[in-house]
């Protein structure tokens, strides 16, 4: 588990759960993300997160562009 604070740079696939988007990591796991911008174009599609832990498996996404 990560602190809160701590800086995200990671590869993995966007997912959309009803209302909700997460990463699916390659590094195992997933993140559940908050989003500024809600990037429907992709979604299922490999991306790369840049963001801040805020809580529990939860990240604040500064940014997310296709890997």
């Amino acid at each position: 588990m990560m602190d809160v604070g701590t800086s995200v740079d990671e590869t993995g696939t966007l997912i959309r759960d009803g209302g909700a988007f997460y990463l699916q990591r390659d590094l195992g796991g997933r993140f559940a993300l908050e989003l500024q911008r809600t990037p429907v174009d992709l979604v299922e599609k490999r991306v790369r997160l840049r963001g801040t832990i805020v809580g529990p498996e939860r990240v604040s996404a500064d940014g997310v562009a296709p890997a």
